[in-house]
């Protein structure tokens, strides 16, 4: 059982579970009691992680193609930036590779071809550079701005 931030409780086979280290790491270290606190995430993030463990959960009874996979994680990360936020924060809490990966890669995908002032509107970061600052940078790194 894993339990969420508003107390929430989710029941999960051990074999999937084990995708993310962090709980594979406190299953072998036997101190969880059945029930494993994820005090770090909301229930509809932890849902979210549930259901992408459970989809990635390979065994006999659940056979599932490379193409069919790729298919259902890119629809699966069509959500808003803050939701693929949280995802990529809990799959690195839970120490999940394959999650973190492909929240990454979506992140990596919604910024690409941005310019740097796009770049700080979508990560919300303030621009503390004067101009002159900002000028110096684009001559250094000139090959970075082509």
């Amino acid at each position: 059982m894993l339990k969420s931030s508003e107390g929430k409780t989710f029941e999960i086979e051990e074999e999937t579970a084990r995708q993310c280290q962090t709980i594979a790491h406190m299953i072998e270290a036997e101190c969880t009691d059945n029930v494993i606190l994820v005090l770090k995430m909301t229930s509809e993030i932890l849902e979210m992680v549930i259901e992408y463990c459970n989809k990635h959960h390979v065994d006999a009874a659940n056979p599932c193609s490379d193409d069919d996979l790729e298919k259902w994680d890119k629809e699966f990360m069509e959500k808003d930036k803050s939701t693929i936020f949280a995802l990529t924060n809990a799959a690195n809490f839970l120490n999940n590779k394959s999650l973190l990966h492909l929240a990454g890669q979506t992140v990596a995908d919604m910024i690409k071809g941005n310019t740097p002032k796009q770049m700080r509107e979508f990560f919300n970061i303030e621009n503390d550079l004067t101009p002159e600052e900002e000028a110096a940078i684009r001559r250094e790194n000139k090959w970075a701005f082509e």
